[in-house]
């Protein structure tokens, strides 16, 4: 049996960038292994391709339980099944979030998450097209860009908002976060680049990294309560591999727990009555789920204003505060772009463009949990949208701040008829039933591994799991409260992060064997 110092779980947004970083070292072993195939799919390069990725067969397709209080619809829940994970099939927007964030989960006994400490891991990352600064990296591998060819009807929808009073913000990831702007992109050469394109194709020739695709975890192995390998599925055998250090954990918001859970980590009750041995009582394993929801207004164009190929259809943004608090992280973020993004049941316009308004702090919490022991079935997804009347509110005047934004003078030589909600639909209650009928997620899951000391805490400060030793959970579900605003980033600074947490244990304890070695010759 093969032994290999690390072995990754999932080569998504973080666990490519922790493979990148381990094997750095070249006396370092890494498996990385992934259920997914590689992106050879050529939709994925092209970012004006990235909507007709989801539900592809590089999607996992996930879908939720009915949603209670979205009169019982069931959301899809996409998520990347490819090298690069949802990095391959997402929107490709570079949103770091807010200060306020990282500050919280230090607060929460989190050390050493600060912004302060945080903020030096998202620049090591990255290349940014506009060189250094106090915000920003140029010598990383991730590709961050402005727009090649943005929309003239794109540029209305920032002039809009700077004549309705709100800032003009050319970096969103810079000084202060709320404002008016166009989005950069993670895109090189005018394709999309994804964690896998930036960190783990590049590296491909090290020897001391072994990449294996469509391989399909099965269950976590230990020994006692130390995890000392993986077993998993590849062209329908099944194979075991042993690990000498750690096992890191990478599979997302969705997976991660559900690996945990059947290899006997999560509420030994509930673990007991699914029929599965319990490892570790840790009942906080898939619960916290947390998302972004939006909900949208489309209007028809009078004028041809298709986006470029290098686009991704989403190009400028707001983001502000419900009560006018600047000094607040935002609550709600806005996405525009001169795409048609319809729910079903409404005709799309031959052109038109959409605004749409997300909460980025909704007061609900979801859960992932087991549908059996079965590994061939998908989690059960509970997201409990829209629970609590405030955020239905908040999005209510955000639909009334979008239609505001299009009858502006910024708009007129592109405004055609509102195609959704309707200008029939006016009164609060209407437009309410409306957001319950047709809000969609954002596709940002996170939190059912959360990080902290609390007794709902899934892994440490430093990514490791209560109770366990050799294995740490590195990926969104580890953030203890969602991000104000686009989740890829910062799951890529968690990935960065972990590497050097890892490195630093095993560079330290090297050092401490060493100088043993050498009391012990002295003796």
């Amino acid at each position: 049996m093969t032994n290999y110092n690390y072995i990754v779980i999932g080569a998504g947004s973080a666990g490519c960038v922790v493979a990148n970083r381990l094997t750095e070292d070249y006396d370092t072993t890494v498996l990385l292994l992934e259920a997914g195939n590689p992106a050879t799919k050529p939709e994925i390069q092209i970012p004006a391709q990235c909507f007709n990725l989801i539900g592809s067969e590089v999607d996992w397709g996930y879908v939720s339980e009915p949603e209670p209080f979205l009169n019982n619809r069931k959301m899809f829940c996409s998520r990347g099944k490819v090298l690069g994970g949802s990095s391959s099939i997402n929107f490709m927007m570079y949103v770091r979030g807010n200060p306020q964030d990282y500050n919280r989960w230090q607060e929460l006994g989190n050390l050493g998450w600060s912004y302060f400490d945080v903020l030096p891991y998202f620049k090591k990352s990255e290349c940014q097209q506009r060189g250094a600064s106090e915000f920003h990296g140029v010598d990383g591998e991730l590709s961050v860009t402005d727009l090649i060819s943005p929309a003239v009807v794109s540029q209305s929808f920032v002039d809009a908002c700077v004549s309705m009073g709100y800032n003009y913000n050319p970096d969103f990831n810079g000084v202060q976060q709320q404002g008016v702007g166009l989005y950069q992109l993670t895109v090189k050469d005018g394709k999309r680049h994804s964690a896998a394109a930036a960190f783990l194709i590049p590296i491909f020739h090290r020897r001391n990294l072994t990449v294996t695709t469509g391989a399909l975890v099965t269950r976590l192995m230990f020994e006692g309560t130390r995890c000392v390998g993986v077993e998993y599925l590849h062209q329908s055998r099944l194979h075991q591999v042993r690990v000498n250090q750690e096992v890191i954990l990478s599979a997302g918001a969705f997976d991660s727990p559900k690996l945990l859970m059947l290899s006997g980590i999560g509420d030994a009750e509930y673990l007991q009555a699914m029929g599965i041995s319990v490892v570790a009582d840790l009942p906080g394993v898939g619960q916290n789920l947390q998302d972004h929801i939006l909900t949208c207004v489309v209007q028809a164009a009078t004028q041809d204003i298709q986006p470029a190929i290098t686009s991704n259809g989403v190009e400028a943004g707001l983001f502000l505060h419900s009560k006018g608090n600047v000094e607040a992280a935002p609550d709600l973020q806005f996405f525009f772009g001169p795409i048609q993004f319809l729910s079903p049941g409404y005709t799309p316009a031959d052109f038109g463009f959409t605004g749409a308004v997300s909460l980025t702090r909704l007061q609900n919490v979801g859960s992932v949990s087991l549908r059996s022991s079965n590994l061939n079935d998908p989690p059960t997804i509970r997201m409990n949208y829209l629970q609590n009347q405030a955020d239905v509110q908040k999005l209510v005047e955000g639909i009334k701040l979008i239609r505001q934004l299009f009858q502006s003078n910024a708009f007129n030589e592109f405004r055609g008829k509102e195609i959704a909600p309707g200008s029939h639909i006016q009164s609060d209650a209407a437009l309410e039933a409306y957001i319950r009928d047709t809000c969609s997620t954002v596709w940002h899951p996170v939190g059912t591994c959360k990080m902290g000391t609390d007794p709902m805490a899934v892994v440490d400060p430093e990514l490791r799991v209560h109770g366990i030793e050799g294995l740490r959970v590195v990926d969104a579900s580890i953030m203890p409260t969602i991000t104000t605003g686009n989740t890829n980033a910062p799951t890529m600074m968690i990935g960065e992060k972990a590497a050097d947490l890892i490195k630093a244990k095993y560079t330290s304890q090297s050092i401490a064997n060493k100088l043993n070695v050498q009391v012990q010759s002295h003796l």
